[in-house]
């Protein structure tokens, strides 16, 4: 769980108002997550993640879609830990640094701090 919410990049400008706005309420799917093994957690993360990655600066799509990438991949073990962990083990360097990027950008430009 940790991994998804410190996923974030590295952006020049942001693509409007909107994509700020999403990324609040991503932090805030975020902050209510315990982890992975619930559902509706998981449900809620992914319809925010979908939203920003088509709202996204175009410096950021690429670290969005890992992102997507992951938690629909998370969605699909439906909470079994074993799944989940070696997902997290496979996806890591690269959810990591797409994280990294996206919580950049989100406290720079949009001042949302995600993953605390």
């Amino acid at each position: 769980m940790a991994v998804v919410t410190l996923s974030v990049g590295t952006l020049t400008a942001c693509s409007g108002g909107d994509y700020c706005s999403e990324l609040q309420n991503y932090a805030e799917a975020t902050k209510n997550m315990k982890d992975l093994k619930d559902k509706e957690a998981v449900e809620k993360l992914t319809s925010e993640a979908k939203k920003l990655s088509k709202s996204a600066p175009d410096d950021l799509k690429d670290d969005w879609k890992v992102m997507n990438d992951y938690l629909a991949k998370a969605k699909e073990v439906d909470g079994d830990e074993a799944k989940l962990a070696e997902l997290a083990k496979d996806a890591g360097p690269k959810l990591a640094a797409a994280g990294e990027a996206i919580a950049k950008q989100a406290k720079e430009t949009c001042k949302v701090t995600l993953g605390s």
